[in-house]
């Protein structure tokens, strides 16, 4: 139809596109919701013992088993954790947390160890303790406990999906 145009004008669709850009200028909430949603699916990551991508993580070796017996052994009834990546404290898994701006998110630990978990760690790669012995004692095997994996994509879509609605609805 050559020449020929269609004026489109409507009371709802403008303003629930005006409300969209003006929720995109912004979207520092919507990388909340992601950042939450980041956390509690790493948290998970630590429940069951695997990486985003549902590889299993590799068990704790049997020198470290026994080491957490020897230290914890001299105290009653301490339990030895046996799940990679759970230490006696848990603190790794407890100090999971997100930043949130206009420009993304982040998400992690701020623990010392959480990179050489997350990547790996030969032994004696962060030099040695002044006895001389390595540190990491031990190699440490990667273990990935930050990233996004299908299911985490799935609900990264969605929860985009519920923020634009949201923003459009009004």
């Amino acid at each position: 139809m050559v020449g020929t145009s269609i004026d489109f004008t409507s009371d709802q669709i403008t303003p629930g596109l005006r409300r969209v850009a003006a929720a995109l200028k912004d979207p520092t909430p919507l990388y909340r919701d992601l950042g939450e949603l980041m956390v509690e699916s790493t948290k998970q990551n630590f429940a069951t013992s695997r990486a985003p991508d549902g590889t299993p993580w590799p068990a704790k070796s049997l020198a470290s088993l026994e080491s957490y017996r020897r230290r914890e052994g001299k105290k009653a009834n301490a339990p030895v954790p046996t799940k990679p990546l759970i230490g006696v404290t848990r603190m790794l898994s407890y100090t999971i947390a997100y930043e949130a701006s206009a420009q993304g998110v982040d998400w992690g630990s701020n623990r010392i160890q959480a990179a050489a978990m997350q990547f790996g760690a030969k032994r004696g790669a962060f030099g040695s303790m002044s006895n001389g012995s390595p540190i990491p004692w031990g190699e440490i095997p990667t273990r990935p406990f930050l990233g996004v994996g299908p299911k985490d994509e799935v609900d990264i879509v969605e929860t985009i999906e519920d923020y634009l609605q949201g923003a459009f609805d009004g």
